[in-house]
């Protein structure tokens, strides 16, 4: 019965323990600026125009960048000690920050990004792992993380990540903050590393949709125009169905979000099923139906399989598209190739045809001719030794 007793207080011992452990862990990656940075510095922007000139559209926000993006006079991390140690300090600053300076914003730092930019859970053994701010047990979520982290630890107003396979959007939906990743192509890649150039594209992060509009009108060199409030804002309740949340809890907080930002009037409700089975009866030409005659595919479902369908006919088509050029390539270069070794065989072996009598010189032209027999030629070159 003793020895029971004591077994107890040491299970409840190491218990305590481990959760003061635990809670030191959390304070002091809370206390360290949720570990969002991995360096601090200042790029200051330039002093305001003097009226009647409007002010930088950026004036008083401050913002970090991923360790993505060169900075001048700062080596570029990319996620890993051995990268800093084995690369120089950048000569230049990439373009997309210096636009966002000289618009106003003021850089105060460079955050934490999986090693080598790599990954999708945001964790780093190197600079350990942001603290989501959201949820301090779970992963910030990457490659973008310190930068989704100090925008919502309210370290900064807004942060730039790259977004390869969701760099920008997942650890926006892990830490609760707006993220934006536009097409690719519409922000320069210019002085930032590589991860996937087919595939990177600059993002960023913000607390407020007014700040993430902002920094998009400046960064997508958009034409300053007033901010217009939709007409109507359309609810698909029953798309919300088809996830693992209760659909209600989700439904209300969009509700919510949206009468915050545009009022409740604009806001209506529609079925989405219902309203696609009334307007675009074709669909019903992709329903597939079983044995007893009954079809349980919705229209939500339809419309997926003719999107996937179009997808499909469109990379197949650009495939056939590759392929024709590829082989019309290889055809002409083939072709040059032959029609020269021909006519140097003929320089050649012009004399001894010749000898040999009209009719091998016939042949000869005639294969000449015909360059794109390569066989055909080399096969009498062959046969004439």
């Amino acid at each position: 019965m003793a020895s029971q007793s004591a077994n107890l207080w040491v299970l409840l011992g190491l218990g305590l323990a481990g959760i003061l452990f635990v809670t030191r862990r959390l304070k002091k990656a809370i206390r360290e600026d949720y570990g969002a940075f991995v360096e601090k510095l200042q790029l200051l922007p330039p002093p305001q125009p003097a009226p009647p000139k409007a002010p930088h559209p950026l004036t008083g926000l401050t913002f970090a960048v991923s360790d993505v993006f060169q900075i001048e006079g700062h080596v570029t991390g990319f996620g890993h000690p051995d990268w800093v140690r084995t690369h120089e300090a950048a000569s230049g600053t990439c373009p997309v920050v210096s636009t966002l300076v000289e618009g106003g914003a003021t850089c105060v730092g460079k955050t934490v990004v999986d090693e080598l930019a790599y990954g999708i859970s945001g964790e780093n053994k190197h600079y350990d792992t942001p603290t989501n701010p959201a949820v301090p047990q779970r992963i910030p979520g990457g490659s973008s993380s310190g930068a989704a982290v100090a925008v919502a630890a309210k370290l900064v107003d807004f942060s730039l990540g790259i977004d390869t396979v969701g760099g920008v959007r997942v650890p926006a939906g892990f830490c609760g903050v707006l993220g934006f990743r536009p097409s690719h192509g519409a922000v320069s890649h210019v002085g930032i590393i590589p991860v996937s150039t087919s595939l990177d594209t600059v993002g960023w992060f913000a607390n407020d949709h007014a700040v993430l509009r902002r920094v998009g009108h400046v960064l997508l060199q958009l034409p300053y125009t007033v901010q217009r409030s939709p007409g109507q804002i359309i609810i698909a309740a029953d798309c919300f169905q088809l996830g693992r949340i209760p659909s209600d809890r989700i439904v209300q907080a969009v509700i919510k979000s949206s009468e915050k930002i545009f009022g409740r009037q604009v806001l209506k409700h529609e079925n989405l099923e219902a309203y696609l089975s009334s307007k675009v009866p074709s669909l019903k030409v992709f329903q597939i139906k079983k044995t007893n005659g009954q079809v349980n595919v919705s229209s939500i479902g339809l419309l997926a399989k003719v999107m996937q369908f179009l997808q499909n006919k469109s990379e197949t088509r650009g495939l056939e598209e590759r392929e024709k050029v590829e082989r019309r390539s290889l055809r002409n270069a083939l072709e040059g190739v032959v029609f020269k070794d021909a006519i140097s065989w003929r320089q050649k072996m012009k004399t001894r045809w010749v000898k040999e009598g009209d009719a091998n010189t016939k042949l000869f032209h005639s294969l000449v001719s015909n360059k794109r027999n390569k066989s055909t030629v080399v096969g009498i070159e062959r046969r004439s030794k």
